[in-house]
């Protein structure tokens, strides 16, 4: 009876505290504030409420401490309540939260401290708003979160590490956006994820880098975005069983495109503009695969992907659009015979075969080229053109002319294409870029000329151009970086020359680069680096320098680079590292690559400098006898130090100790003694006959005696031996 009287008081003073747009409901401690014109969050609600619906309402900002009077709180709707900015803090207190909508509102940023104090919050729903920029460490404190919804705002780029500390995210929704480039690392902080949506978006090409992180991903949603072509291994995901890329724009896929996702179950390349497809040897596990709505030509070209068919046993839905024998006629009723070379010819447009016959009142658009009006897509891909034709609908945005043997870009070769924003013309055996090839061009953001036989460039090659600001040189002649070619290009933002015969950057080859943010030169000759080469590029945030022939660190050249947040140097034959060789970038550097580098030794000193900011590190397959003290790398999600031989002797054990202490999967193993040999640095037992081993595992925190037990050395690092590091005494 004393229990039920002083619920009923409890009630009865809930009751006279329900705010008086709201209604409460003390039996399941709701409390509904709908569709109203509250301005503020009422601090009338009652304490005990768990859920709380505040739909409607408008609050326009959640300040600071909002909810500090509701602590119980499970579940928090603010739908439709017109929140242009939460303040930091904003949802302080709330640690019990699990449940928080988000959707419908005005929010452009999300700040650092925004979604501060929501450790047990499970499922966040931010869709429907206006978010351009997520700054890092946005999510850094939803270390419960599994599911994150973000479709249907105004998100172009996601950088690396955006969503560090969603360990335990399992769906990610980005659908209904803008992004068109995705970091190399925008995924490597999400373990646990098992889905994620991209679907709706702008991405022109399959983002394989940033998806490789997501190894234990099953579902990947790629559909209605204008992608054209899937490249050989373009996709490692480990994981993989779902592949949505319907909808899109693909009119090629390479055999082995999913030779890397073993586990692939289930392919969709429904309403693409494909006209057939090579047996996918690769993707041995794939049991679907669908090709409704594709403009299919049921030649003989098709027989060895038919033939694949059959004996890997995938089934298939798509049926035949030409030629007129076979139209309509369903993928698995074919027989070989029927699919002849007699009637091969180009295909017209998908809507041309859907819609109605070209006429007098149809599309333009250049005779054997397809010109998509849904998409505003051009391809003459493939077509063995000498001379890029002309004449594309005045409101082209994509124009694909891969495999054409022009070998020359004429002056003004595509005139009146003032809306064309991205032009591909890789593997075109193009050797020459004429002065105002480009010319007329004003809304064109990305240029695709990788696979080509330039190796030279002049600055009025770019002229007419302004807007580039996606330049692919890949895979082609460049013996040096074109001295003075971006002079015209003041928002070019990323530069691709990997894959050539560069053999070093000499100061002025990027001059006038001044907006650049993103340099990839993996795959070079580079042996040098002169001091001042990249002086001109003050923006610079990604520095990509992988399987060049460095023989040191290009400290000198670092200087002058106070943004540069990724440094890779994987598979340089840098056998030394010496002391502060990161000096230069230790205010900005977050991800930095060392592995394979045949590394024999680093200084004690080599990391001066770095430390919390430091978010990933590649150490991988090296050979070195020392790892300096890490100790103030406080930030570290992903360490990496596989396939170095460790010799777990007592000199190792604080390297054992602060790997344990880090909490994150590393990969270090020991390579001697014996007894170790193959066995996880933290598992090993080797370590169990050291001197304070005892104490320190057993929680000891008596300074004297942890002072005591690392006697003789008093010098800085977390080891006994003389390079005051990591070490080990023997590789």
């Amino acid at each position: 009876w004393g229990l039920l009287l002083l619920s009923a008081a409890l009630g009865a003073t809930a009751a006279a505290r329900c705010p008086a747009p709201c209604v409460c409901d003390n039996l399941r401690a709701h409390v509904l504030c709908l569709n109203g014109s509250l301005t503020a969050i009422p601090d009338t609600i009652p304490e005990l409420t768990k859920k709380l619906d505040l739909r409607g309402n408008i609050f326009m900002v959640i300040p600071a401490g909002a909810f500090l009077a509701t602590p119980y709180l499970t579940h928090l709707d603010l739908q439709r309540c017109k929140v242009e900015r939460l303040e930091e803090g904003a949802f302080r207190g709330l640690g019990r939260l699990v449940y928080l909508n988000l959707a419908s509102n005005g929010i452009a940023l999300l700040y650092q401290e925004s979604l501060d104090g929501l450790s047990s919050l499970q499922h966040l729903i931010l869709e429907g708003n206006r978010i351009e920029e997520i700054q890092t460490g946005a999510f850094g404190h939803l270390g419960s979160l599994t599911v994150l919804d973000l479709r249907a705002n105004a998100l172009v780029y996601l950088p690396d590490m955006v969503f560090q500390g969603l360990h335990v995210l399992r769906w990610l929704r980005l659908s209904h956006n803008a992004l068109h480039v995705l970091g190399s690392e925008a995924f490597a902080a999400l373990p646990a994820l098992r889905r994620l949506s991209l679907d709706h978006n702008e991405l022109q090409a399959l983002p394989g880098e940033a998806l490789a992180r997501l190894d234990r991903a099953t579902r990947l949603d790629l559909g209605h975005n204008p992608i054209t072509y899937v490249a050989e291994e373009a996709l490692a995901m480990a994981s993989l069983r779902h592949l949505f890329l319907d909808h899109a724009s693909l009119q090629d896929v390479a055999p082995d495109a999913f030779a890397r996702s073993p586990q692939l179950r289930m392919l969709d390349l429904r309403e693409n503009q494909l006209q057939g497809l090579p047996p996918l040897a690769g993707a041995g596990g794939l049991a679907r695969v669908s090709l409704d709505g594709n403009p299919l030509l049921c030649s003989c070209l098709l027989r060895p992907f038919h033939k694949w068919l059959a004996r890997a046993r995938v089934q298939a839905e798509g049926a035949c659009a030409a030629p007129p024998a076979l139209r309509g006629r369903s993928l698995d009723s074919l027989k070989p015979p029927e699919m002849r070379c007699s009637h091969l010819q180009p295909l017209p447009s998908p809507t041309a075969l859907l819609e109605q016959p070209r006429g007098a009142g149809s599309r333009q658009c250049p005779g054997g080229c397809i010109c998509s009006s849904d998409f505003h897509h051009g391809s003459c891909e493939n077509r063995d053109l000498r001379e890029i034709p002309q004449d594309f609908p005045k409101d082209t945005r994509l124009l694909d002319l891969r495999r054409n043997p022009f070998s020359t870009v004429p002056p003004d070769a595509f005139p009146g294409l003032k809306e064309l924003v991205s032009l591909h013309l890789q593997r075109c055996s193009i050797r020459v870029l004429r002065p105002g090839a480009l010319r007329g061009l004003e809304s064109l953001v990305y240029l695709y000329l990788s696979d080509n036989h330039l190796s030279t460039l002049a600055a009025a090659a770019f002229e007419g151009a302004p807007q580039l600001a996606y330049l692919d040189l890949d895979h082609n002649a460049f013996t040096r970086v074109p001295a003075g070619a971006f002079q015209l290009l003041p928002n070019l933002i990323s530069l691709h020359l990997q894959h050539n015969a560069i053999g070093e950057l000499a100061e002025g080859d990027l001059a006038g680069a001044r907006g650049l943010r993103w340099l990839y030169l993996a795959g070079n000759a580079i042996r040098h680096i002169a001091p001042a080469a990249l002086a001109p590029t003050k923006m610079l945030e990604k520095l990509h320098l992988e399987g060049n022939h460095l023989s040191e660190v290009p400290t000198a050249a670092l200087r002058g680079l106070p943004v540069l947040s990724e440094l890779k140097l994987s598979r340089n034959p840098i056998k030394h590292m010496g002391d502060s060789v990161f000096l230069p970038v230790v205010s900005s550097l977050q991800h930095l690559y060392l592995d394979n580098l045949g590394l024999e030794w680093i200084s004690p000193h080599a990391f001066t400098g770095l430390g919390p900011k430091i978010r990933s590190l590649y150490l991988e397959s090296n050979k070195m006898s020392n790892i300096p003290d890490m100790s103030n790398f406080t930030g570290l999600e992903i360490l990496n130090l596989q396939d170095v031989p460790f010799h777990c002797d007592c000199q190792l054990l604080p390297l054992c100790r602060w790997i344990n202490k880090l909490n994150l999967r590393v990969g270090a193993t020991c390579g001697s003694p014996a007894e170790a040999q193959g066995l996880k640095v933290k598992l090993s037992t080797t370590f169990q006959t050291c001197p304070g081993w005892g104490r320190s595992e057993a929680g000891e925190t008596n300074p004297n005696k942890t002072k005591a037990a690392n006697k003789p050395s008093k010098k800085k690092g977390l080891g006994k031996s003389p390079a005051r590091g990591f070490s080990k005494s023997r590789v």
